[in-house]
């Protein structure tokens, strides 16, 4: 009786995430609770240098930020492993976006809908770089207080874009809006490879 090697597993796949929002909306967090490793984050404590720039009215308990990118991974299942890089929220690091970006396959707009113009500039930002992304509401204290469709009509966003609730310090929850949008990408790729040229 010959024994034969087992065969060999499917091909691992990787990509990139990319999650975004406004200056404490929750990115960090989001990162953290999902993450199988230890996430590298780039927190710094808020100084007065950045009194009368960063508006922490809405967050007050806020005494860090991220001034470069948190950074995450994920295993979906054994063939699907997805690294996450977490935006700085706040304008004066922007300049970083670009670089954050490349490669990715898509993006998460973590919202606030207490603040919801914050996320106004990273969904033009995507949308004019084509980036496919969901919005994720995050419902703080575990309490979703607008109706998705609600939120996507206050974004002005297609009727296409996902938008879906989470709690980003709860790991399921996070996982299912990850999912969430390698299944949108997955539909786009497919929709666009078969679309009349």
């Amino acid at each position: 009786m010959s024994h034969r090697p087992p065969a060999p597993s499917g091909r691992v796949t990787s990509a990139k995430i990319v999650i975004a929002g406004g200056f404490g909306v929750g990115k960090t967090t989001l990162v953290g609770s999902v993450s199988e490793i230890t996430p590298l984050t780039t927190e710094a404590i808020m100084t007065s240098a950045g009194v009368g720039v960063d508006d922490t009215r809405q967050v007050p308990g806020k005494t860090t930020t991220t001034v470069a990118m948190d950074f995450g991974r994920i295993s979906i299942d054994r063939d699907l492993i997805l690294y996450l890089f977490g935006t700085p929220g706040q304008t004066r690091f922007w300049f970083m976006w670009d670089e954050l970006v490349r490669g990715a396959i898509g993006a998460v707009v973590l919202v606030d809908t207490r603040r919801l113009a914050d996320c106004f500039a990273a969904i033009d930002f995507f949308e004019h770089r084509r980036l496919p992304y969901l919005v994720a509401i995050n419902c703080f204290d575990g309490m979703q207080y607008h109706d998705p469709q609600d939120v996507r009509d206050a974004l002005a966003i297609s009727s296409d874009v996902p938008v879906v609730a989470c709690d980003a310090r709860n790991r399921e929850s996070t996982k299912h809006v990850l999912i969430s949008l390698v299944e949108y990408v997955l539909t786009m790729r497919r929709s666009r490879a078969v679309a009349p040229a």
